[in-house]
């Protein structure tokens, strides 16, 4: 069993308990999740099972869109509704603030990791020192906005903001919904979270674990989506014969590929052939080096 299943994540579960319950619906152990959604974070979770769980990593790193839920005027030591309320009080904002503050928080920023994530810090997890009471300095990392859009605006003394985003990997949303809330001085968190896409999954395709379990029980395999399908890398096309040697770890040189195959230097690539494989590569100097072949 090879492929990618678009899991609907419900909410009070975390990503490792879907991939427990899955591997008893398929009965397997090869199978991974593609990056962790907090507990009460629902929507896509992609999962990989069998040799798809190879192409994890590269799943993880395509982008993701969400919609999220923002309550002004609270803070929260999570910087989510599942926190313990730090700050309490009215805020006065607008939705033209809201409107006026998206551009700062479009395309590439700075933000900090919060105490309560799975980054590491001198092998512990931050949320495993939170816990403890202890916050350590923490190095902000490089983002992407690609687009920010408010969907609806909840006027009151805790006005809420909900709108939609598309970011980079390592985007954390609470933590946008802090900033900006610290930007606007009065404080915010998330109060709720649905991760619409990752890469190419969307929530609209996406199947819950009843739907699956259900699939199985009549043999029916159609909710797993070819490995070779869930890729949005670069790809470039090899002779037959130049494959065979790809595949057996020879580096192909620029002139050896295809007319038609438009690449840049350094970048990654997936490549296939008529045998119906994928490679992954990545350029060094003038040739294509294999790093993975399925």
């Amino acid at each position: 069993m090879d492929g990618v299943i678009n899991v609907l994540k419900p909410p009070g579960m975390t990503s490792s308990d879907v991939v427990v319950r899955l591997r008893r619906i398929l009965n397997t152990r090869k199978i991974g999740h593609t990056g962790t959604l907090d507990p009460e974070v629902t929507g896509v979770l992609p999962i990989c099972v069998g040799k798809a769980t190879r192409l994890a990593e590269y799943i993880t790193n395509q982008g993701k869109s969400y919609r999220c839920e923002m309550i002004f005027g609270i803070t929260t030591d999570t910087q989510d509704a599942s926190g313990e309320i730090l700050h309490k009080e009215p805020a006065q904002v607008s939705a033209e603030d809201f409107q006026r503050l998206i551009p700062q928080y479009l395309g590439s920023i700075r933000q900090i990791p919060p105490m309560f994530s799975a980054v590491k810090h001198q092998g512990k997890r931050l949320y495993e020192l939170a816990r403890q009471g202890l916050e350590v300095e923490r190095t902000s990392r490089e983002i992407h906005i690609d687009h920010l859009q408010l969907m609806e605006w909840i006027a009151g003394e805790y006005p809420k903001a909900i709108f939609e985003v598309d970011c980079s990997k390592g985007t954390y949303i609470r933590t946008l919904c802090h900033d900006m809330g610290q930007t606007l001085g009065c404080g915010a968190h998330m109060s709720a979270l649905i991760r619409l896409r990752s890469g190419p999954f969307h929530i609209q395709e996406s199947l819950s674990l009843e739907t699956i379990q259900n699939f199985m029980e009549q043999d029916d395999y159609s909710f797993l989506i070819p490995y070779i399908q869930v890729l949005d890398l670069p790809r470039v096309s090899l002779s037959p014969q130049r494959a065979l040697a790809f595949r057996n770890g020879l580096s192909t040189a620029k002139s050896q590929i295809e007319i038609g195959a438009e690449i840049g230097e350094g970048c990654e690539v997936q490549v296939f052939s008529e045998g119906n494989f994928l490679g992954i590569g990545i350029w060094r100097e003038q040739a294509l080096c294999p790093y993975k072949v399925f």
